[in-house]
């Protein structure tokens, strides 16, 4: 199986490619695509760039022209679950686009036609997570993961993702990766680490603990790659 995995941003793929044995940078689409081995395996590697749009087409494009048969997320997220704190791993179960609103039609926030408001992710490898996470002692969040084109930094806000999508935490590419992998029947799995609070303090959170908090996510999926 060719395993695809994907991150928003340059600083979230740098940890992946550090545990390669090999990697083959190709460019196309005006993005580049790390085709790697990792214990045997075929793995495919990718930062979306920020937003819908880009982890869409990135996504898209890993399955279409890169031939990868499951997908693998991973990066960081804004906590909007007082559980959740920085540094802690949360999978999604399900995913939603929280800025998507025809309600001027009768419609729920986040549906659009012939679509959903929130898909499931792969529930085998859900429990592949679990695994790791028993093995290797982490305490293992699960819960509704809310996609915006929109960095949230602002309580009135964060408050209303939670309270109308019954949503755990936020970030920027998840659900459009959804969108993509559950048209085109691939299974996958989004893994967040806790950067900041999505509240006032979000960039300055962010900024400090994007580093870590992606290397806490890269050490996770390769454990997970191991198992697939």
């Amino acid at each position: 199986m060719k395993i695809a995995i994907l991150g928003a941003m340059q600083e979230e793929i740098e940890p992946l490619l550090s545990y390669m044995e090999e990697a083959k940078a190709v460019s196309y689409a005006n993005n580049v695509y790390y085709e790697c081995k990792y214990r045997g395996k075929d793995v495919v590697i990718a930062y979306s760039k920020i937003g819908k749009v880009f982890s869409a087409l990135t996504a898209t494009l890993l399955i279409e022209k890169f031939g990868c048969e499951a997908l693998l997320f991973s990066g960081v997220a804004g906590a909007i679950h007082e559980d959740l704190k920085v540094g802690d791993l949360i999978i999604a179960d399900g995913l939603c686009q929280h800025d998507l609103d025809i309600t001027a039609f009768g419609h729920p926030y986040g549906f659009v036609p012939e679509g959903d408001v929130c898909i499931v992710s792969d529930v085998k490898l859900r429990d592949i997570a679990k695994e790791v996470a028993k093995e290797k002692g982490i305490v293992l969040k699960e819960g509704v993961i809310a996609t915006g084109d929109q960095f949230v930094a602002c309580s009135d806000r964060k408050n209303w993702v939670k309270d109308t999508f019954n949503a755990h935490a936020l970030e920027m590419e998840g659900a459009s990766v959804a969108v993509v992998c559950n048209a085109l029947n691939v299974p996958f799995f989004i893994l967040r680490a806790i950067s900041d609070s999505a509240d006032d303090d979000a960039g300055f959170d962010f900024d400090a603990f994007l580093e870590s908090s992606a290397k806490i996510s890269a050490d996770f999926i390769m454990h997970m790659v191991e198992k697939i």
